[in-house]
């Protein structure tokens, strides 16, 4: 037989499963923000997460009795948690949150662990950011904050250049943060946040970031305006028609390949092919390879004769012989043989003509 659901949920809250039970279909723990000791919120949910509308009721372990939640905050009628005014607001008091909805017709309830409100306090981001020049190459970060009790602050200051990647964060322990060395060639851009220092609690809680503060050439109006046309054009119009002139210049160069190719490596000459066939088809015959014919060999060897014609000298006119007398007559008399003649050295000398 089966036993009915209503008939479980007494059970339940007889052994203290109630609130095991509500957080299985509902929320886990209560998160409360006190933003600028003005006021706090405490929400358990969102409407995706919670099946059930909850009622926060809220005490201080010094101050009974227990107190309900006067403002809801709801999403899509759904209570998702509740804000509190200043008036109802005491700090360095233990806080305590309980949660309880109606599951089945029955009341769960969800107690939140102990709470320091000073603990939670989130200020507010701090305002009215002026830069001042302290000398040629120094600058001084000023600001003032929301927050009423300035004593029990600290602050981070980030800033960052025009040609800077990534911010340059710096913690301060008061309102003014001192640039050591600037260039003038840039301008550097400011934010400035806050949060509760250790004297006055432990928050982690830090403040949003401040409007930021510019400095620097270009941080007028029009100055920004031109600097933003120079860049419209740099990427709109310079950098495409730059790709495109190049894309043209490789382009002709891959057409032209060839003969930027021959202009700075030019081929050697082979005349081996123009003789293929002399030495292939004609067996080296020039004749034959040349065409010329056999009349016209003929024609170019010799055909003549030569005489050997024989050259002698003879004496001159004017020459005479010897005179001889009987003394110097020579041997042999008159009669006698004359001797060997000389040879002359023209004589038997042949040229041909």
């Amino acid at each position: 037989m089966a036993v009915p659901m209503a008939f479980f949920v007494p059970v339940l809250l007889f052994f203290g499963l109630g609130p095991r039970l509500a957080a299985a279909h509902g929320p886990t723990g209560v998160e409360c923000v006190l933003f600028n000791e003005e006021y706090m919120t405490c929400k358990w949910g969102s409407r995706e997460t919670l099946t059930a509308n909850y009622s926060l009721y809220y005490w201080y372990e010094t101050r009974l009795p227990m107190l309900e939640c006067k403002h809801y905050l709801w999403d899509q009628g759904v209570s998702v948690g509740c804000h509190f005014n200043k008036s109802e607001i005491i700090q360095f008091q233990p806080f305590h949150v309980l949660l309880n909805a109606s599951v089945n017709g029955q009341t769960l309830e969800i107690r939140s662990k102990r709470m320091e409100l000073q603990d939670l306090v989130k200020p507010g981001a701090p305002v009215n950011l002026t830069i001042r020049n302290m000398s040629s190459n120094q600058l001084q970060l000023t600001w003032s904050s929301p927050y009423p009790k300035a004593q029990c602050l600290e602050h981070a200051v980030k800033y960052k250049s025009n040609k800077d990647t990534s911010w340059i964060e710096h913690g301060v322990k008061g309102d003014i943060f001192s640039f050591p060395s600037v260039d003038y060639e840039k301008y550097y851009t400011f934010y400035v946040r806050s949060k509760i220092n250790s004297y006055c609690g432990s928050t982690q809680l830090w403040s949003e970031w401040s409007v930021p503060v510019v400095w620097g050439r270009n941080t007028t109006s029009k100055g920004l305006a031109e600097e933003q046309l120079q860049r419209f054009w740099i990427h709109t119009v310079l950098v495409p028609i730059a790709s495109c002139l190049l894309l043209l210049v490789l382009v002709v160069l891959l057409v032209r390949m060839e003969r930027v190719w021959v202009i700075l490596m030019p081929r050697i000459p082979n005349p081996s092919k123009n003789f293929d066939e002399l030495f292939i088809t004609h067996n080296g015959n020039f004749q034959e390879w040349a065409g010329v014919s056999k009349d016209m060999l003929e024609s170019f060897k010799p055909n003549y004769s030569e005489s050997i014609c024989h050259v002698s000298e003879l004496p001159s006119k004017e020459s005479h012989e010897p005179q001889w007398d009987g003394s110097n007559r020579p041997p042999g008399g008159p009669g006698a043989p004359a001797g060997p003649r000389e040879h002359s050295p023209y004589q038997n000398n042949y040229v041909g003509v």
